[in-house]
């Protein structure tokens, strides 16, 4: 016999001994049972029953508090939030007060960013003739489009180089092309380009338009 006839889920569970139940009551002699027996499983499901309600009607209970508890939460919530607006926007309330409140004290001296401590990580297709797409992301977050917090954009740097040259050893050997905003960066190439190899390196530049380290080298050959 099967080991897992009985349903685990209470609900299922209830449906499932009510019909057993119900058919042993009627048939225990038939199935070689002692009226005793009968009358234990019947005890048995009154027990069951009784707690199976109780629980079925705290769980009820329980749903309805904290629908409660949310909406007291959430009307509680907006009124912090309104008077906290008030306290901020009053000329004379200090720094220290908002401190002792808990709530935001504004930096009247923001600390300068630095420049970017990260690379970004660079891939190029290279599928459409005299077009080469730039897809990039930081080395931190590489599964996201975002940029790092403080950086305006994305330097793109190219040295278009023919068919066996070797790639370049560093940045000095490129030409600044744009300064991209948003990936991926879509690069148009000369017809002249057709068939060569385009270089490409890549570094954040901050806010304050300090650049950060440059990305490894992204080689893709321009479609003629």
């Amino acid at each position: 016999m099967a080991a897992g006839y009985i349903p685990t889920a209470d609900g299922s569970f209830d449906s499932w001994q009510a019909n057993f139940q119900a058919y042993l009551d009627a048939h225990y002699g038939a199935l070689g049972l002692a009226s005793d027996v009968a009358t234990r499983v019947k005890i048995a499901r009154v027990d069951w029953e009784k707690a199976f309600g109780e629980h079925t009607a705290a769980r009820q209970a329980a749903a309805a508090a904290r629908q409660t508890k949310d909406g007291r939460k959430r009307d509680y919530d907006r009124l912090i939030r309104e008077v906290v607006r008030r306290v901020q926007t009053h000329p004379t309330v200090t720094d220290a007060q908002r401190a002792a409140l808990g709530i935001t004290v504004r930096d009247a001296q923001p600390t300068p960013t630095g420049p970017p401590t990260t690379r970004p990580i660079v891939k190029v297709d290279f599928s459409k003739r005299l077009r080469h797409t730039l897809r990039y992301a930081d080395e931190s977050t590489p599964t996201r489009r975002a940029r790092p917090s403080g950086v305006i954009g994305a330097e793109i740097w190219i040295k278009v180089a023919a068919p066996g040259d070797p790639p370049p050893t560093g940045p000095a050997e490129l030409t600044f092309l744009q300064l991209s905003t948003r990936t991926p960066a879509t690069i148009e190439l000369p017809g002249e380009a057709g068939g060569k190899t385009a270089h490409y390196m890549v570094r954040w530049l901050s806010t304050r338009s300090e650049p950060g380290p440059w990305s490894e080298t992204a080689s893709a050959t321009v479609g003629a």
